[in-house]
């Protein structure tokens, strides 16, 4: 006979951060994911998994037409098509590998 003993604590662990400029905005509205990137608590998303499919349609969208996505590019470079894509990219995967997770935006 043997005794275990078990201390399990569930502490908050950032499982994706991810920064990005406020000149894509006029990019993410025209793409329709603005409010699902920007302001998820406008939409009542609160998780990773809610944003999933606006991300994939999203991102469907803009590499559907990059031409006419690419004339909402920054003209100072700080906000392009090319580097937007490849970000939300990287915000899907991290949603689709961590649906549980709690969405926390800073403005």
């Amino acid at each position: 006979m043997s005794l275990d003993v078990y201390l399990r604590a569930v502490r908050p662990t950032e499982v994706f951060q991810a920064n990005i400029t406020h000149n894509l905005g006029a990019m993410a509205k025209a793409a329709g994911i603005y409010a699902a990137v920007w302001r998820p608590e406008y939409i009542g998303v609160t998780k990773a998994a809610d944003l999933i499919e606006p991300l994939r349609t999203g991102i469907a969208t803009l590499k559907a037409n990059p031409a006419y996505f690419k004339t909402f590019d920054a003209p100072n470079g700080w906000g392009l098509y090319e580097n937007f894509v490849p970000w939300l990219e990287k915000y899907l995967a991290a949603c689709i590998e961590n649906p549980d997770a709690d969405i926390s935006v800073s403005r």
